[in-house]
């Protein structure tokens, strides 16, 4: 009796376990989810190449690299599933951060937004005038007969000097060049006349339209002609160039009169003080740092805006918690009634959306027209009162972030509270322990360990907490005094952003990408000695 012959194994079976697919379907995915990534990794190149965008290009062909050698690879199997994450991690998370780093240490801000060659061309370019005393010519728009490029024809009206122009140069013709008449002429056999209605569509064009002097033996004013512009459909004048760029000492000559003008700072600046713009970024090392806490104009409201901060950060952990944990507490209790529809209802605050919550208490708030005030005949002035530096607006900002955050605080607090073993607190019970010591000897304890970390994400997260900020007072009411725009209810990150475009100067990226990096420093300070007294807790139950 005859075995059973094996069943045949395919090229495309062989592929599919070489790579670790299982099967021909789990290939095929694979190198669909591979092809999709590889041309996005191509487009990506097209696009950073000619940008010279050169540190995002090398991110990501090392993560589409990294993603081919894995998903092809059947070894690495933990990897396939902790890549992406990873990936993600660095593209979302520290680039970020390092880049804001970055950014602390630069100029870069309004006015300081291009770089070094670009700035020098934008003030060359700039500095490219028609002055008064100008040769100016008679100008007729023409179009290549073949290709539909400019040109103008130049008629010198002190000599009857011809002239071609195109965007390439000039070219001198003669008489001879020009054949037929009106709108039949042709010029140096390849160009003709504009017409009415060719000129009318092609309008911004021909008025922008500018001939390079490529010999200058042609032009009166010699090697100081820039080039030929347009000025309006019948004639055209020469542009000189005020500026001159010296690239073997980064100097910029003012033709004119030989000022020099130096880059200092990222502004070429000349001797006497005056300077040329736009500027270019540049690294300026710990100068934003030092302008923070040295500066007067930003030190004094830094030094209050940071310790409203902190207090800001700890009373609304510490009200949301214990107004949370009370509640928590008081419906654990399985003799009260209606239960779950009280926690449904007590989650509501925190379902929405933070934004529409504290716009709406705005309005409940306002002085003149809010429901309060009306409602008990009031003349409250809750977010605008100068009194005790802003004491009642601060109070109106703790109390709508109450009002955000105990729901967060109920849903962590009840959890942790209905894991606890009940044995515990049966035993205590027993031993004669009464409620108020249960709770603080054994209950607290217990519950700390569980929200420790959850009530430090919640101390970063009001110590970042814009939105409430910002859209209930605007960091309002203003502080009387100060050089820079600083309110008694601004936190640092509200600060921060006030710096960045509020502050009287422009958008000054670089100055609030330090106070972000100082307050990303505090946060992560305040966090390590929070996770290390919870550590503390964790050996005490222990």
């Amino acid at each position: 009796m005859s075995s059973p012959a094996a069943p045949r194994v395919t090229f495309v079976d062989k592929l599919a376990e070489r790579v670790g697919a299982g099967s021909p379907v789990g290939l095929l995915l694979k190198l669909l989810f591979l092809g999709v990534v590889n041309a996005l990794t191509l487009y990506a190149i097209l696009t950073l190449l000619p940008l010279r965008q050169w540190t995002p290009l090398v991110v990501v062909i090392t993560a589409t690299l990294a993603l081919d050698v894995i998903y092809l690879s059947k070894r690495a199997l933990p990897m396939k599933f902790l890549i992406p994450g990873t990936i993600a991690l660095l593209i979302f998370q520290v680039y970020p951060v390092l880049y804001t780093g970055f950014i602390g240490f630069t100029n870069y801000g309004t006015g300081n937004v291009l770089n070094q060659s670009q700035a020098v061309s934008r003030i060359i370019a700039d500095g490219i005038t028609v002055p008064e005393g100008a040769t100016r010519y008679g100008a007729t728009p023409l179009v290549d007969i073949d290709t539909d490029e400019l040109g103008l024809l130049l008629v010198d009206p002190d000599d009857g000097q011809l002239l071609l122009g195109t965007g390439d140069g000039l070219e001198e013709l003669a008489e001879a060049d020009i054949t037929g008449e009106g709108i039949e002429r042709v010029i140096a056999d390849r160009f003709r006349p504009l017409t009415l209605g060719e000129a009318g569509q092609r309008e911004a064009e021909v008025l922008a339209f500018a001939v390079p002097i490529d010999d200058p033996d042609l032009i009166d004013e010699g090697a100081q002609a820039e080039a030929i512009s347009v000025q309006t459909f019948s004639s055209a004048a020469v542009a000189i160039a005020r500026f001159d760029y010296d690239a073997d000492r980064d100097v910029i000559v003012d033709v004119s009169d030989g000022t020099e003008y130096r880059p200092v700072d990222g502004v070429y600046t000349s001797a006497d003080g005056a300077t040329l713009r736009p500027g270019f970024r540049e690294v300026i090392g710990f100068a934003n740092y030092q302008e923070v806490l040295t500066s007067p104009a930003i030190r004094g409201p830094f030094l209050r805006v940071f310790l409203w901060t902190f207090a800001f950060a700890v009373l609304s952990v510490v009200s949301t918690f214990v107004m949370g944990l009370g509640l928590a507490l008081a419906l654990n209790d399985p003799r009260m009634k209606l239960r779950r529809t009280t926690r449904s209802l007590l989650i509501i605050p925190y379902a929405l959306p933070s934004f529409m919550t504290a716009l709406i208490w705005q309005g409940l708030l306002n002085t003149s027209f809010g429901p309060i005030n009306r409602m008990f005949n009031l003349s409250v002035p809750w977010l605008t009162s100068q009194a005790y530096a802003g004491a009642l607006p601060k109070f109106s900002v703790l109390l709508v972030n109450l009002w955000l955050g105990f729901g967060y605080m109920f849903l962590i607090t009840t959890g942790a509270l209905q894991a606890m073993p009940e044995d515990v607190k049966e035993a205590a019970r027993v031993d004669g322990a009464s409620g108020w010591q249960i709770l603080r000897q054994i209950t607290m304890p217990l519950l700390l360990v569980a929200v420790g970390p959850l009530l430090i994400a919640s101390f970063a997260f009001n110590f970042n907490n814009f939105n409430v900020v910002f859209l209930l007072t605007g960091g309002g009411p203003p502080i009387q005094g100060t050089l820079t725009p600083a309110g008694h209810t601004d936190i640092l990150i509200s600060y921060s952003y006030r710096l960045a475009f509020q502050g009287g100067r422009g958008q000054d990226f670089g100055l609030a990408a330090a106070v972000s990096s100082i307050i990303f420093l505090l946060v992560a300070v305040f966090s390590w000695i929070g996770f290390r007294r919870t550590a503390v807790l964790e050996e005490v139950n222990r």
